[in-house]
């Protein structure tokens, strides 16, 4: 008999209810997010983590420069890292994006729920200034 085969966002549900309870709300939480910034971002499961990425047209690229990938989750027991694989391109004065890859990535990191409501609306805003970033 065929194994059925899951949708995208069914292999995400999956992978967040099979998460420890201490995270599980933070990661949905960060989910319902990044996918209610814009319509055309989309999730699947990549390195074995949720990740986001731009659904819409786009201008022939190099896929090496990730142009569609907008967030990869890095997940740790005491904490949610977000990562920005082209995070350095976005005008970020905040200071909500952290670090300085030569690769050009950028991390936000969240600790709790507290953590996740205080920083809402940054994380909002880099997802929207990275979509305007985007040769279409």
């Amino acid at each position: 008999m065929p194994k059925s085969t899951l949708t995208d966002q069914q292999q995400v549900t999956a992978h967040i209810q099979k998460l420890d309870p201490a995270i599980r709300d933070v990661v949905e939480t960060l989910r319902q997010i990044i996918l209610n910034t814009d319509g055309e971002i989309a999730e699947h499961i990549k390195w074995n983590n949720p990740s986001f990425y731009y659904t819409g047209e786009i201008a022939p690229f190099d896929p090496k420069e990730y142009k569609r990938d907008i967030i990869v989750m890095n997940l740790h027991k005491n904490r949610v890292m977000l990562v920005f694989p082209s995070g350095a391109k976005v005008d970020d004065t905040t200071g909500f994006l952290e670090g300085d890859y030569k690769d050009g990535r950028r991390l936000a990191i969240f600790k709790d729920m507290e953590d996740v409501q205080a920083k809402t609306a940054a994380l909002q805003d880099v997802i929207t200034k990275w979509l305007a970033l985007i040769e279409k």
